[in-house]
């Protein structure tokens, strides 16, 4: 039977708080000097810069388990768009949600056309082609559609938005 090494070997400090410290950097946005003293707070005495070099050399594998464990995006997309205030200003926010409620990407304009539609590029990027895209009577989403050759056999299915 082999024996694991522990990714920690070598290290002065117990594995839960290394652990706990690079946690707390990535996924919260703590400095390292407040890392250092909620960590004094527990009894650990460690200075920040001994923290950065735990984000150095375990980061990118902590960052790795997240991606891995956040939600799928699925094969059916809702995508839709809503009229938010900024400053006096109206803009758009446009959402594409997997089916699971993987939020997918967001989207900030003050357009509401085929252009700000094809903007659904960015999403194909980072997930797979999905079977069904479901959004509003946009006339503008079966236009971008049109001109994106990942999505030549989405079907696209329009919701007529309930009134309140």
């Amino acid at each position: 039977m082999k024996k694991w090494k522990s990714l920690y070997r070598g290290h002065r400090f117990p594995a839960g708080a290394i652990s706990c410290a690079v946690r707390w950097y990535h996924w919260y946005q703590f400095s390292l000097r407040d890392i250092e003293e909620l960590l004094f707070e527990r009894s650990v005495i460690v200075t920040y810069k001994t923290i950065r070099c735990w984000c150095d050399k375990f980061g990118a594998g902590f960052a790795r388990r997240v991606k891995a464990a956040r939600r799928k995006p699925g094969g059916r997309w809702h995508l839709d768009e809503m009229f938010v205030t900024l400053r006096g200003e109206p803009y758009l926010l446009w959402r594409a949600v997997g089916e699971r409620g993987a939020e997918l990407d967001i989207l900030l304009q003050t357009r509401r056309d085929k252009a700000a539609a094809k903007r659904i590029k960015r999403v194909l990027r980072s997930s797979p082609v999905p079977r069904k895209i479901i959004t509003d009577e946009l006339r503008g989403y079966p236009a971008a559609k049109a001109e994106i050759p990942e999505l030549a056999s989405v079907k696209h299915v329009s919701v007529k938005a309930a009134a309140d």
